[in-house]
């Protein structure tokens, strides 16, 4: 049993480099993946570290939930890592408001959203707000952290 434990390794090992091999063929197509440089890079990776640069709101709401607390708290942590990036926290209002209150409860949403990152360790000159109200209609209810 102990002179065949040997050559039973170096079959599992001979079978993984062919597979290996298989895989690096020359002439074999591979799929391209997107090669991201500058801005790009870091919106992809703000996005896959912190799962999501939205934030969602009850209607006429600027209270923040658990699930928006968390997202946020991710946003933190990788805005703390990457000191230069300025974000732009965009905050939209309900679209069934009139324009004025739209906009005022986009404001305390973007408001919001920048004083928790602040809460958690971000620099406040690393982000900046706006408000949207309901201008930009198919983000109601909503706060937009984006990479700029």
């Amino acid at each position: 049993m102990r002179k065949l434990l040997p050559l039973l390794a170096l079959i599992a090992l001979g079978a993984a480099s062919t597979a290996t091999a298989q895989l690096r063929m020359p002439g074999a197509r591979q799929p391209q993946q997107p090669v991201l440089t500058g801005i790009d890079a870091l919106r992809a990776d703000f996005l896959a570290r912190s799962g999501s640069n939205t934030i969602y709101f009850g209607p006429n709401s600027a209270l923040l939930s658990a699930p928006a607390k968390a997202v946020l708290g991710a946003q933190a942590a990788w805005l703390r890592r990457q000191p230069n990036v300025v974000v732009q926290v965009e905050g939209y209002g309900d679209s069934n408001d009139s324009r004025d209150h739209s906009l005022a409860v986009g404001a305390r949403r973007a408001q919001e959203a920048r004083e928790y990152l602040i809460l958690m360790g971000v620099p406040s000159a690393q982000i900046s707000i706006t408000t949207w109200g309901k201008a930009r209609p198919g983000a109601g209810r909503a706060v937009t952290v984006l990479v700029r």
